[in-house]
């Protein structure tokens, strides 16, 4: 495994971190966890050399946190730090931190989180931090021994994420969204650089765009990679390029495979900052905009949204959009593509039941006009 510099922290974090928002499931249900099934993934990836854990209290309604806590009993909790987030959008007094926190250590089954965050932080919920006074009542946790480090995951522009990084000195690391897909969406590279500089941690998810890039691409794509020296899996490639970053502390994979454990478990073996050359840098750039060009939506399948009022399975929708839409010169692919979507989703889950609420569009992390999407989807699947 390769390892590497956490911040200012005296400790060395694994390459690869293991992300537990995308958990394997017992049928269609995200809060049925497969637990056995979990608990051997993450035991693996920890036998194998990785060392952080990371989840949040909303993950799998709640049940991510339960597993952590089953998986890292006894003699693993010793070979992991892990890390949880606050659901700052949920909190609506001081009261509330107490009850999630406890809630939090309860499921984890400890009394000590290593790494806590603010969760998907925008201009409005650092203004919700900043009202109720999070930051200090943060810092008291932390006196008490409840609490290790103190961070934030973001979702909002450069901006306000410079803003938030200078507002508070103890910031030990911060979570962003970042692909050779998105390498200037929301924080970016220049946010990547920026935290770096100042001795923040920096913690990726999303590496795989939602699992995007790790699936074989359009065509377009494919004989491009046929022209490069090196041949690597397309997800292989994705996080070779996170980690060929020397400001990126770990990458996180929402791993739900032993395939999957395995073979990002190699691919960290084989990373390290400024390995890969010119011309494969060229190469992925030369992906990025091909993607774009195909109609690259930037559904993360994050599923925040699952709670529709019309129950409209808006990931679901939206996945089978940008695989339709990146065939666009694949014409027999993309009736094969409409006749899945017509065999899988039912009638009552598909997007002509939008109704324009914009519920989904308030909490999307994202910032996706969703409602436009799910037009398109009924225009071209239904």
């Amino acid at each position: 495994m390769d390892y590497r510099s956490f911040g200012q922290l005296d400790w060395k974090v694994s390459a690869l971190g293991f992300g537990t928002m995308r958990l394997p499931i017992i049928g269609k249900d995200q809060a049925k966890v497969n637990e056995p099934e979990s608990i051997k993934l993450i035991r693996c990836a920890l036998d194998q050399g990785v060392n952080y854990v990371d989840s949040a209290f909303t993950y799998h309604d709640g049940n991510s946190e339960t597993v952590i806590g089953k998986a890292l009993a006894g003699k693993y909790r010793e070979k992991a730090k892990v890390a949880t987030k606050m659901p700052v959008f949920s909190v609506k007094s001081k009261e509330d931190l107490d009850d999630i926190l406890s809630v939090q250590m309860k499921r984890l089954n400890t009394d000590y989180i290593d790494f806590y965050l603010f969760h998907s932080l925008t201009k409005q919920l650092w203004d919700r931090v900043l009202e109720l006074n999070m930051l200090e009542w943060a810092e008291r946790q932390v006196a008490k021994g409840r609490l290790g480090y103190l961070g934030f995951s973001f979702h909002d522009e450069l901006e306000i994420f410079k803003e938030i990084v200078d507002a508070y000195d103890n910031w030990a690391l911060c979570q962003i969204q970042y692909n050779y897909l998105d390498e200037n969406y929301q924080a970016g590279k220049a946010g990547l650089k920026y935290a770096a500089g100042k001795g923040l941690a920096v913690v990726v998810m999303e590496p795989l765009a939602g699992g995007l890039l790790a699936v074989n691409p359009p065509a377009e794509i494919q004989k491009e990679w046929q022209k490069a020296d090196v041949k690597r899996s397309a997800p292989d490639w994705a996080l070779q390029w996170v980690w060929n970053q020397p400001e990126v502390s770990v990458a996180l994979s929402g791993m739900n495979t032993m395939q999957q454990v395995e073979e990002n478990v190699h691919s960290a073996c084989h990373s390290g900052p400024n390995k890969l050359k010119p011309a494969e840098i060229k190469f992925l750039s030369k992906a990025r905009e091909l993607f774009l060009k195909c109609g690259y939506i930037g559904c993360t399948k994050c599923r925040y949204c699952i709670h529709c009022p019309q129950s409209i399975d808006i990931p679901v929708n939206l996945a089978f959009l940008n695989e339709y839409s990146t065939k666009r010169r694949e014409p027999e692919l993309q009736s094969k593509i409409k006749q899945q979507f017509a065999d899988s989703v039912p009638l009552e889950k598909r997007a002509s039941n939008c109704i324009h609420c914009g519920q989904c569009e308030a909490i999307c992390p994202q910032h996706l006009p969703v409602h436009k999407l799910l037009s398109e989807v009924a225009a071209c699947l239904e």
